[in-house]
């Protein structure tokens, strides 16, 4: 597990920490003869053996590095292929870590996938997803028959109330786990706080029992989703 984690904190340094924004518009210009795309991947191999300082492991290393340099190419030239760069990026990510997750448990990469599967917390998985998009779509049935009754005299961010419920809600269910109930009361003064000059602007009755309504039936999903977790591992 230590070296995995080593591996990982190189490939989050390389990747994040030490990757000017320059480099990446060079690399996405030039591509393959860009210079930082070959300076990036040996800056990776130059952690990984920094952070490990152990020659023994001079196979891993090489194995990371030229996978990395394949994926990073392929992604330069999927990129235009994709409206959304988020795809391509978080796609590449994932790869990324599951080189080194196949490097590091190659001699027995089944028989340790099946371990991890089996460590699997179902219930808190189960959880996580119903308070995320299912829960969104719920909400938007629900209150379908009010919000056709809103008049907005500002625009918002495409999907930003999702969003925020989505995070909110997730917050909530990790605040019931961890047994702080208080927290979840400062989650929605901090909430109410942020929504205070959106109502007074607007003098919107309507808007502020919308508002109010969907944020008590966010934070009852949530709450609900948490008390049935903790009933089902106990």
């Amino acid at each position: 597990m230590m070296l995995f984690t080593k591996l990982l904190l190189a490939h989050l340094i390389g990747d994040f920490l030490l990757q000017p924004l320059r480099w990446v518009i060079h690399k996405e210009a030039n591509k393959i003869t860009s210079k930082y795309l070959y300076l990036h991947v040996l800056l990776h191999a130059a952690l990984m053996m920094l952070l490990l300082w152990d020659l023994s492991y001079w196979k891993i290393v090489v194995a990371i590095t030229l996978s990395h340099y394949v994926l990073d190419l392929a992604k330069l030239y999927a990129n235009p292929l994709f409206k959304r760069k988020t795809i391509p990026f978080f796609i590449d990510q994932v790869l990324h870590v599951a080189v080194l997750y196949a490097c590091v448990y190659f001699e027995n990469l089944y028989e340790h996938t099946l371990l991890l599967i089996d460590m699997i917390n179902w219930p808190l998985v189960t959880a996580i997803v119903f308070v995320s998009y299912p829960t969104a779509i719920i909400m938007g049935v629900l209150l379908e028959g009010m919000s056709s009754k809103i008049e907005l005299d500002h625009k918002s961010l495409p999907n930003a109330g999702k969003y925020i419920g989505i995070i909110e809600r997730l917050f909530v269910l990790t605040f019931i786990i961890l047994g702080r109930w208080e927290a979840i009361g400062l989650l929605i003064t901090a909430k109410s706080v942020f929504r205070f000059n959106d109502l007074k602007e607007s003098n919107n009755r309507k808007l502020t029992e919308y508002i109010l309504i969907g944020t008590l039936l966010s934070f009852g999903f949530a709450i609900i989703a948490g008390i049935l977790y903790m009933n089902f591992s106990s």
